[in-house]
């Protein structure tokens, strides 16, 4: 039997763990051998202590191997990109098949949505048949015929994360850095990959406000990622107002297609490229980033990315209209609209993406808990940013439900959203910097 309680003692005191306890207490209680009341003890002696170098490595990997793991075959070692949650966020719906035309394996292991952000695999079960619940065969199968893949995490990968990030989700542990960090890197190495980019966001829309915070996690995840022999880089990326024109299930992974097939809103185009250029770098098809993104660029006015993105989404049951690929038609959306007009002239000078993101989800886009049901027809349409100039009247948001009176409940929410001002506001960067196992290198 694990002995819980100097274990505890030792980081309360600020002390740290061997290797071999710690591995020992992740199986205690994954095993259920353990108390929650403790191991809540132990997460907020975590938050204000923090863990070691050693300790963090012993605990992100007895976690990725506390129950069973994605293997592929012996030189074959796949990219996986994650991004810490976004507003209008479908980078990965372009990323995957992109990287993939390019050369790269990409072995995308993806979750839903919770609270105002969206989840990868609801945009992709807006495509009529698309399984997002592939067996550990399937999965390594499609990447080594396709070349990428995007699955929902098993239960029975990692699962110790699983029962460790409820636990934080309930003792306002959360915010803890090496706890996030051990999270996202453990569920990565559970899924296979060995190549990590990391697009970590700040901002309103983000789960880290600030580009202090931001910095420190994107430091944390690739210094960790590279100890344990992993090649990993990290963006950080501003997510102060929506990615792109559209929020929704349905309606992202149209945006998607519009920037697979060379059209699309161009600073989604920029972070699709950019986030590329690093998973082909990591990836060795190409010596730098900057050569990375080239690559991506051409592939991108070529089509090949969703040339490959038809292919991912048919060996994985999906079926798309070739009037949807070619922009001719859309998905449908939600069959209720409403518009919200400027009350006012002037210039835009914010738009909230978390009251955007919010919006969404009080028009049944989105989730408050994991067992909630999602409208994946729902949708926001941002027609004007900040830096805009708008007149009285003019358009700046519709909204997209299966319900009119949702609509009306969630007007309030979008209007806050906006701010108006007398002056022009210039439009924020989108790319703040790089971090790599050299250090940050703004851009």
């Amino acid at each position: 039997m694990f002995e819980m309680l100097p274990f505890l003692e030792t980081k309360r005191e600020g002390g740290n763990a061997s290797p071999e306890s710690m591995r020992e207490f992740v199986k205690a209680y994954n095993a259920g051998e353990l108390p929650d009341y403790q191991v809540a003890a132990w997460l907020m002696a975590v938050f204000f202590n923090g863990l070691s170098q050693e300790e963090l490595e012993a605990f992100t990997l007895a976690l990725a191997y506390s129950g069973k793991t994605v293997r592929f075959p012996e030189g074959l070692l796949p990219v996986d990109k994650h991004s810490t949650g976004g507003v209008g966020d479908k980078t990965t719906l372009v990323v995957v098949p992109l990287a993939a035309a390019c050369g790269a394996k990409v072995a995308k292991l993806s979750g839903r949505g919770l609270g105002f952000t969206g989840g990868t695999v609801d945009k992709l079960s807006a495509i009529p048949g698309m399984s997002t619940e592939l067996s550990v065969k399937e999965f390594v199968d499609r990447v080594i015929s396709t070349g990428c893949a995007v699955s929902g995490h098993s239960k029975d990968l990692a699962p110790a994360e699983g029962k460790f990030y409820s636990l934080r989700d309930v003792t306002a542990t959360v915010p803890s850095i090496p706890l996030i960090t051990s999270s996202i890197l453990s569920k990565k190495i559970a899924g296979g990959a060995r190549r990590f980019v990391f697009d970590v966001k700040f901002g309103a829309g983000a789960f880290m406000e600030t580009k202090e915070r931001a910095l420190e996690l994107a430091g944390t995840l690739v210094e960790l990622s590279t100890r344990l022999g992993f090649d990993a880089v990290a963006v950080l990326t501003n997510m102060e107002q929506p990615l792109g024109h559209w929020v929704g299930n349905t309606a992202e992974v149209n945006e998607a297609i519009e920037v697979l097939d060379g059209r699309g809103p161009e600073d989604t185009r920029d972070l699709c490229v950019e986030i590329t250029g690093a998973m082909l770098y990591v990836s060795k098809v190409s010596p730098t980033i900057a050569e990375g993104k080239k690559t991506a660029a051409q592939a991108l006015s070529k089509k090949l990315g969703l040339a490959r993105f038809r292919e991912m989404i048919e060996k994985q049951g999906g079926r798309l209209d070739e009037n949807i690929l070619s922009g001719k038609k859309s998905l449908p959306l939600g069959k209720d609209t409403l518009e919200v007009r400027a009350q006012k002239p002037g210039w835009v000078s914010s738009c909230d993406a978390r009251l955007v993101g919010e919006t969404l989800r009080l028009l049944g886009g989105g989730r408050l808990k994991k067992s909630d049901e999602v409208d994946l027809s729902a949708a926001v349409e941002v027609l004007k940013k900040t830096g805009d100039h708008v007149e009285a009247g003019d358009v700046l948001a519709r909204i997209y439900a299966s319900d009119e009176k949702i609509l009306k409940i969630a007007v309030p929410k979008i209007e806050k959203a906006f701010s108006i001002g007398e002056e022009k506001t210039q439009r924020p960067g989108l790319v703040w910097g790089i971090r790599d196992a050299r250090g940050f290198h703004p851009l």
